[in-house]
């Protein structure tokens, strides 16, 4: 079960008979739109999941879709979250140098530059359709977990200006998933060309780490 729970910050208000509705980051896909209750909550009878709310078509939160998400505005025409990255808290501007050797992915119609292994030349240039042609490009389908590491390892950098080490992943994720899925041999499982911090932070868009391996 999942509940969405929309209040208005200043006044701890909550907004009713508004429309909610969950897209998976699996697919792409909707549930149909469920309108808030008095207490300001819409439930959702789906299995946990990686995926965004959007609070009459706007959206508000990206990531883990489980149990209780809250979500908080400062007012009805508040401007969405953006889950392709937070301006000013990602690098911008390009890492070629002279000799790099570099490729191009299309990515909806547009051409978008990596190095020679796939890491973004420009960390600005992220977006949720460059992480599913680069997995493509390596032969990953991307199921709710791997955009659940996705979105971890973006929100780790935000928060903290520099990439999540394998053990930050794992705390995490034990919490999160359990002991069995939260290790570090599930995680290289999900990623498997160079487990997650290498895989994984090529496909959120952040540049290699002196701990890949």
């Amino acid at each position: 079960m999942i509940a969405v729970k929309v209040l208005l910050k200043v006044t701890r208000e909550p907004l009713k008979r508004t429309p909610v509705v969950l897209r998976r980051d699996v697919d792409g896909s909707e549930t149909p739109p469920v309108l808030t209750d008095r207490s300001g909550v819409a439930q959702f009878d789906l299995p946990p999941t990686s995926g965004k709310v959007l609070v009459s078509g706007v959206e508000r939160y990206h990531g883990r879709l489980d149990g209780d998400i809250k979500v908080d505005l400062w007012s009805i025409v508040q401007p969405g979250d953006d889950s392709a990255g937070m301006p000013g808290e990602f690098p911008v501007g390009s890492n070629a140098y002279p000799s790099m050797s570099t490729r191009v992915v299309e990515v909806a119609g547009r051409e978008v530059l990596t190095d020679g292994e796939g890491y973004l030349v420009d960390p600005s240039t992220w977006s949720e359709g460059f992480a599913r042609a680069q997995a493509a490009l390596e032969g990953l389908p991307l199921g709710a977990e791997h955009w659940e590491v996705i979105r971890y390892l973006r929100e780790h950098f935000a928060k903290h200006g520099a990439q999540a080490t394998v053990r930050d992943m794992i705390q995490h994720f034990r919490q999160v998933w359990g002991a069995e899925k939260g290790s570090n041999r599930y995680l290289h499982r999900l990623f498997p060309r160079g487990g997650p911090q290498k895989q994984g932070n090529r496909l959120a868009g952040l540049l290699r780490t002196k701990g890949e391996h």
